[in-house]
């Protein structure tokens, strides 16, 4: 009763031809109905849209010019100030009063490193032992952007110099925190040549942003089918996006629709538990809809059994004369898990028994207080949870199209959440029985 991959990427091509999908924006306004409708037609009960309230942020422009020189096109990072036209003096380093050009490049995690941190892994070909990950973040960015704010800087033209392809379009942070500086992201090869106009001597630069920005209301898709116990599992994913993002989510809305696909017709006697599905709002607004839907349903929270996330079916891609080419080999799979050893061993079993290579179990705590995920603030409410998630480099990028998916491993995910669900019949909240 699992869809197959076709009809799973019919909805992920579906998503992603409605365009940007920020909160806020037509596009994901649009998603959040069609998915509610996609739940009404597989038969859920109880389908509705629960509105969320969030800052909305629309870039218009942005660019960088060398005065005597070029101008050169640039990303207003999100939430920064949102209308400047500053003129300073051009700096590598930050200065009081200058517009400051650092270079920025992605972390490179070794997988081997990662392994010592799991309780788990399914590596059968060993790729995990020479592997290295590139994550679609440099750990210090914000760092080194507030660093710019208390050192008096008047602007901030981030250079993506050590990107393994050639873009501007980085949609990062997404904490919806305002931050009142002018700050825009330059492509490497434009970094570099404003880099070089620096060395030569003293350099003033324009900068100049507009973006619009105000409260918008977006909405959390809800869908239920009653089980065989009073005790629920919430299957979830995010809705929106940066961009119009193949991958980051219209991966997870699809594998969230298989979930509701394949249980809708199980009796309900045969379903272990109540099932609520769930896709948010917001994820690109520090998860306001996570958020809201917990403060909503916070009654609920000591009945839930697991919440199962499900993100990113991630096709690993290589940098290669300024262009991303996909690989045939999946991203590492990252399965964040309550420390819970029978429901460890079920993640694991899970995986294997789908043959899904490349995947780490982890604590949910293991890089920061929270998983990096969408549902992220269920960790804090204790609520037991297993999310999946893969990082790949052009996850915040307008180059996450079509061709990254992992179609290969649409199905099989699929059929390993359902095993996941599968394997707590008869559990509580508090665990095992």
């Amino acid at each position: 009763m699992i869809p197959d991959a076709d009809e799973m990427m019919a909805w992920i091509r579906a998503v992603t031809e409605r365009g940007i999908r920020r909160p806020g924006y037509p596009a994901d306004d649009w998603t959040a109905a069609w998915a509610a409708a996609r739940f009404e037609e597989f038969g859920l009960e109880g389908v509705r849209l629960a509105p969320v309230e969030l800052p909305c942020w629309k870039p218009v422009s942005a660019t960088l010019a060398v005065e005597g020189g070029p101008e050169f096109e640039a990303f207003a990072l999100p939430y920064t100030r949102a209308k400047a036209r500053v003129r300073a003096p051009l700096s590598r380093e930050v200065a009081p009063g200058a517009i400051v050009v650092p270079k920025m490049a992605f972390t490179e995690l070794p997988q081997a490193y990662v392994r010592d941190l799991a309780t788990a892994w399914h590596d059968p070909e060993g790729a995990f032992d020479e592997l290295t990950q590139v994550l679609p973040f440099q750990l210090d960015y914000l760092d080194v952007l507030h660093g710019a704010m208390r050192g008096g800087a008047a602007g901030f033209a981030g250079g993506l110099t050590g990107v393994p392809w050639e873009t501007r379009d980085y949609y990062a942070p997404y904490d919806a925190e305002t931050r009142d500086i002018p700050a825009v992201w330059l492509s490497g090869r434009d970094a570099r040549r404003v880099l070089a106009l620096i060395d030569e001597g003293p350099r003033t630069g324009v900068l100049t942003v507009e973006a619009e920005t105000g409260p918008a209301v977006s909405h959390n898709v809800i869908g239920l089918l009653p089980g065989a116990s009073d005790q629920w599992v919430i299957i979830g994913s995010h809705h929106d996006a940066p961009w119009a993002s193949a991958v980051e989510d219209a991966t997870g809305i699809a594998l969230v629709l298989a979930a509701a696909r394949h249980w809708a017709p199980v009796p309900a006697l045969e379903r272990p538990h109540n099932l609520l599905f769930l896709l948010t709002a917001g994820h690109m607004a520090l998860a306001a809809g996570t958020r809201a839907f917990i403060e909503e349903n916070r009654a609920m929270l000591p009945d839930v059994v697991l919440q199962l996330h499900l993100e990113h079916a991630a096709l690993r891609c290589v940098g290669v004369d300024g262009e991303l080419v996909p690989t045939g080999d999946p991203e590492p799979r990252w399965w964040f898990t309550s420390r819970r050893p029978r429901l460890e061993r079920l993640v694991h079993e899970a995986l294997v028994a789908e043959d899904l290579r490349r995947s780490f179990v982890l604590p949910p705590d293991v890089f920061s207080p929270m998983p990096p995920t969408d549902g992220a603030f269920f960790h804090p409410e204790g609520v037991p949870l297993v999310h999946f998630l893969s990082a790949p480099m052009y996850l915040f990028d307008s180059a996450d199209t079509l061709d990254k998916v992992d179609v290969a491993g649409l199905e099989p995910l699929a059929r390993a959440a359902v095993r996941i669900v599968e394997g707590t019949a008869g559990w509580t909240a508090r665990g095992p029985s």
